[in-house]
């Protein structure tokens, strides 16, 4: 089966056409701007390089079509037609309560995920258009929903409860959802398969550190914890996003400033992380390791809150599994940041683990960074969100 496996983001539409045969990436690109003046696509036909173009994406049915044509392009394609395309899997942001896995896509499931928009604002508004314009453009070819939140769901409620009147959660809904979710399954499983181990006789700490970042505590194959909450905010020191924190500080930064809560959120959400802590030099962690090591102290201090952060869940993970056999590293910063491993590295060892400085040196390559016969393995594993989707697409689809 060939499976186009789609992300959208309020302005942007990932892609990449994958044959579930080989599992090798066909194609992939990005379209950019959608909506906005200067909208583009870059596509890149399997390993050949990249090539960017602008073209005028009023909105995602337009960029859906831009894909298609890039696909069966005579040059740059690798399709002959659209009906080689045997289904669509889509990355949703936020599925409640409504999903335990993914989801054949039909009027009842776009319902459920219009349920969750308030939970996801920024997010399912523009999943939902996603499917709305493959529906459009390719009728009639099946579609999946993946949802990031679907992983999470078998957390018991002691952990995704918050300690706030019961009531808010029968009426409402609010409790701790977890993101990332299609990630920290997939990563989990290809740890348990390096170790040549079953994944349900194993506890493991997943540290996805990306701009976006959460930790999931697995425990016999099921997420028993997770750092995000009801929406991406909630747990580590982020890119932009503050993470936890107490939340007077919405209050009284809202009388301090004359800011609306929604405001002071909004920089919670964009203004906030390392790059709020680096005094706004940067949210990209190249950034602040290279400036750190050039005597930047804000850079060095953001550096050390995200990884005195993440060793403190990676310890309180431990204990809620009263054990870790692995601590795995994976997306932006944990695959290819040497600097914030070796900085999370110092609060670890009390596990029973380490980070070798040799092995540290490498780059989203598959690698045990721990000594051998040490307690605890510790290890890096490239993500890959969408081999994820289109596995499983295929099986729903078959």
């Amino acid at each position: 089966m060939k499976v186009l496996v789609i992300n959208c983001g309020s302005s942007s539409l990932k892609y990449q056409l994958i044959d579930s045969a080989t599992e090798d990436v066909l194609a992939k690109g990005l379209c950019e701007r959608i909506g906005i003046e200067g909208s583009a696509i870059t596509h890149q036909k399997g390993s050949a390089p990249k090539k960017k173009e602008e073209v005028v994406l009023n909105n995602h049915t337009d960029a859906v079509k831009v894909v298609i044509e890039k696909l069966t392009d005579a040059e740059v394609g690798v399709i002959a037609s659209l009906s080689e395309i045997d289904a669509v899997g889509h990355r949703v942001a936020h599925g409640g309560e409504n999903f335990t896995s993914s989801a054949v896509i039909d009027e009842d499931v776009i319902a459920a995920i219009s349920d969750c928009i308030e939970l996801a604002p920024l997010h399912n508004p523009a999943n939902l258009i996603g499917v709305r314009s493959c529906q459009e453009i390719m009728p009639g070819v099946p579609q999946v929903a993946v949802f990031d939140t679907a992983f999470h769901q078998t957390m018991p409620n002691k952990a995704y409860l918050y300690g706030l009147p019961y009531e808010y959660y029968e009426k409402y809904k609010v409790r701790r959802y977890g993101f990332h979710g299609t990630s920290h399954d997939f990563v989990s499983k290809r740890a348990a398969e390096i170790l040549g181990k079953d994944r349900k006789d194993l506890k493991i700490i997943v540290c996805h550190l990306g701009n976006g970042a959460s930790i999931s505590a697995v425990k016999g194959g099921e997420s028993v914890d997770t750092s995000m909450g009801l929406t991406p905010l909630e747990g580590l020191i982020m890119g932009t996003r503050a993470g936890d924190m107490d939340p007077g500080i919405v209050s009284f930064l809202a009388e301090k400033e004359g800011l609306t809560a929604a405001e002071v959120i909004d920089i919670c959400n964009k203004k906030s992380g390392v790059l709020g802590l680096s005094g706004g030099f940067s949210s990209d962690f190249r950034d602040l390791a290279e400036a750190a090591a050039e005597g930047n102290t804000m850079a060095a201090t953001a550096l050390d809150a995200y990884a005195y952060r993440v060793g403190k869940y990676i310890g309180a993970y431990a204990a809620a599994m009263n054990g870790v056999d692995a601590i795995v590293f994976t997306a932006g910063a944990g695959e290819n940041n040497a600097e914030v491993r070796a900085l999370i590295g110092q609060y670890i060892g009390f596990l029973g683990t380490s980070i070798n400085p040799e092995r540290n040196k490498i780059r989203g390559e598959e690698t045990i960074l721990s000594e051998e016969n040490e307690k605890v393995v510790t290890m890096i594993i490239p993500t890959n969100e969408e081999l994820a989707i289109a596995r499983e697409t295929v099986r729903l689809v078959k």
